[in-house]
């Protein structure tokens, strides 16, 4: 993967537009890593794998919600105790 400074994207888009299509390129903002550019098709692909929903408290299914109104919140850890002092 290619890294770059933001200032050189900016100066040279068309460039790193035209290397997103073959491989992602790093833009780094005051030395950090900001953002990653990468083909659509490429993002479509990676969408493809995200699965998870949004949903609305009334909108969740009859099993969510009972599972919440139990309150369940896993086997009880006394050895994790201290951790909460």
């Amino acid at each position: 993967m290619v890294t770059i400074t933001a200032a050189e994207l900016q100066n040279h888009f068309g460039r790193y537009r035209d290397l997103a299509q073959k491989e992602p390129v790093s833009v780094t903002h005051h030395g950090r890593e900001s953002v990653v550019l990468m083909s659509a098709e490429e993002f479509r692909r990676l969408k493809a794998f995200d699965t998870r929903q949004v949903f609305y408290p009334q909108e969740l299914p009859e099993d969510v919600l009972a599972e919440l109104e139990k309150g369940y919140q896993g086997e009880p850890t006394p050895q994790l105790d201290h951790l909460m002092k």
